[in-house]
């Protein structure tokens, strides 16, 4: 075969290979983010631990903030990219989170079960201070709503705990990132709840409605009461019991008053 016809062989090959032209000077009206969701963990484990695991295995997130007193955070998969950090979960309709969300991990042991009961372990306020200025950036990058500000536990809870009991939620709602029940609507409810508790169809049905994946059996079964729990270590972690009390009664009357229709 001829130098010239080699040449002109290579050409069309790269010339088919070459990414065609594509005019940029429209931008349609209707478009937004696709990420709907803000997901907290903690890592169970130290840094070194969490930094390999999240690097180096099968599990990934898009932020990794480190533990002590001068805590860092690290950005490993860009925000553009699906991160494999929530597995197994929903809110709402959604089911594919991974592919909806911004992750961040949180260098943290978790609990350990002692004779004497469940021993969590605390966040440091540096950690915590790092953590609400990095959400307020992905929110406000995103336009992700209160509601969607969520914990592993949340999106997951039959599986997961995280990020715990100790983890202050309500400093997030007082930095106005979190959706958070009124305390004076609460107040109210609970002189009813206290006086007579709605069944057990209704609590299901009102997590339903805040966004948690729970049976509507009507029966107290034990899917209902983890998901009962999780909504009070997120909202009322001085008893997580998962019982259906007056307190997270009025809790829930308080958060579905103004539920959003859609996402």
């Amino acid at each position: 075969m001829n130098k010239i016809l080699c040449a002109a062989i290579m050409a069309a090959m790269l010339g088919a290979c070459a990414s065609p032209p594509i005019d940029r000077s429209y931008s349609a009206a209707s478009q937004g983010s696709r990420v709907k969701f803000l997901i907290l963990h903690y890592t169970v484990g130290n840094f070194p631990s969490s930094l390999k695991t999240l690097t180096q295995e099968q599990v990934s997130s898009h932020y990794l903030v480190s533990d002590g007193a001068d805590p860092v955070i690290y950005g490993l998969v860009d925000e553009s990219q699906r991160a494999s950090h929530a597995g197994n979960s929903q809110w709402k309709n959604f089911t594919d989170i991974n592919s909806s969300s911004v992750g961040i991990e949180i260098v943290n042991p978790g609990y350990t079960d002692t004779p004497e009961g469940r021993v969590w372990y605390p966040f440091p306020q540096a950690q915590i201070d790092l953590i609400i200025a990095l959400s307020r950036q992905i929110i406000e990058r995103h336009k992700i709503a209160p509601e969607n500000v969520l914990g592993h536990s949340d999106i997951a809870p039959q599986r997961k705990q995280d990020p715990g009991k100790l983890f202050p939620w309500d400093q997030l709602a007082k930095a106005g990132l979190v959706k958070w029940p009124d305390a004076a609507l609460v107040a109210d409810a609970r002189l009813r709840y206290d006086q007579q508790l709605p069944d057990v169809a209704w609590f299901q049905k009102q997590l339903a409605m805040v966004g948690y994946a729970v049976p509507q059996t009507g029966e107290l079964d034990p899917p209902t009461r983890t998901v009962l729990g999780a909504f009070q270590m997120k909202y009322r972690p001085a008893t997580i019991d998962g019982a259906p009390d007056a307190e997270t009664a009025a809790m829930l009357e308080a958060l579905t008053a103004a539920a959003p229709k859609r996402l």
